[in-house]
């Protein structure tokens, strides 16, 4: 194997899944354990007037990426996935919970836009 920059790039996504699955599987655990609301719909560091009302959303949503990540690291080290389909689906993993969660916050604070008459 020769070391290039498509083999340093495919090593830091690997290694970087580690902490991402990490944060986001513990963001669901403050959540439904210890009823922690503190991250949910923030929007420029504000929190939405009810944040309980959408923390189930995004504890669903910071589970499902978590479990998902972990499901693509376990596959890797058994040797289950070829590069392109582990990096495929943990790219639109990432994507995906990024932008589930802008639209739940930006959902969380749609009533307090104030419009100017």
């Amino acid at each position: 194997m020769v070391f290039d920059v498509s083999v340093a790039l495919t090593w830091i996504l690997f290694l970087a899944l580690f902490p991402i699955a990490f944060f986001w599987l513990r963001r669901a655990w403050r959540i439904v354990s210890q009823r922690d609301f503190s991250e949910v719909g923030l929007k420029h560091g504000r929190h939405p007037p009810h944040p309980e009302k959408f923390a189930p959303y995004e504890m669903a949503i910071n589970l499902v990426a978590g479990v998902v990540v972990v499901s693509v690291i376990a596959a890797v080290l058994l040797g289950e996935l070829d590069y392109s389909t582990w990096s495929a689906i943990a790219g639109s993993t990432i994507w995906c919970k990024f932008f589930a969660s802008f639209a739940l916050s930006r959902h969380a604070h749609a009533g307090l836009a104030k419009s100017k008459a």
